[in-house]
């Protein structure tokens, strides 16, 4: 039997404002990285990759794409250092296409695209708001969930605004983060059962 592939595409904002939460935010990934890990280990009918983008004013970088999940290396502060401004919708339309030309016409696959931002858009040059949200939109209808994960703006109406249905905010803190990535290590554990179980 084939495995189903579940790409699990996570897009980081790595600007300025950023700095203040990193340790935290390295942590919480790597926590995300293990509850992949023992996804890929669970069940059986699944092969997962990672595909982890940061994103800021100074560009996009590609800290994994596609990377099968056991061998990964976990984040540390020399991969992930915020400075700069947050094209948002840059880094999203950059990895979405990146990730839709891997998947192509396969249908025995799901993806799993989580946005991390603690700001609005400011810099994007490339691609536009509704560019962004014909594009989720689209992509919702089949094999994607896309879930926009921010802090100290307003979460549901930015996610609203780019077609993504799914959205949770957080507290700009060390609980709030602590919690957010708990419940967001819930979420993709029940998505994984859900749709693979």
């Amino acid at each position: 039997m084939r495995q189903t592939k579940v790409h699990n595409l996570i897009i980081l904002d790595e600007s300025g404002s950023m700095s203040s939460i990193k340790s935290q935010v390295i942590s919480g990934f790597n926590q995300t990285i293990n509850t992949i890990r023992e996804a890929q280990q669970t069940f059986a009918d699944q092969e997962h990759t990672i595909s982890i983008i940061s994103f800021n004013g100074f560009g996009t970088k590609m800290l994994h794409f596609c990377d099968p999940i056991t061998p990964i290396k976990e984040i540390d502060s020399k991969r992930y250092a915020p400075a700069a401004s947050t094209p948002l919708y840059d880094a999203i339309g950059f990895a979405v296409s990146k990730l839709k030309l891997v998947v192509g016409e396969d249908e025995k696959f799901h993806a799993l695209v989580t946005i991390l931002t603690d700001g609005e858009e400011n810099a994007s040059t490339e691609y536009s708001a509704p560019a962004i949200r014909q594009m989720i939109g689209e992509l919702s209808e089949s094999n994607w969930t896309f879930t926009y994960i921010g802090t100290d703006h307003d979460v549901s109406k930015a996610a609203a605004d780019i077609a993504v249905k799914h959205s949770m905010s957080f507290q700009k803190d060390c609980d709030g983060i602590e919690t957010m990535f708990s419940e967001e290590r819930k979420m993709r554990k029940s998505i994984y059962r859900k749709i693979f179980g």
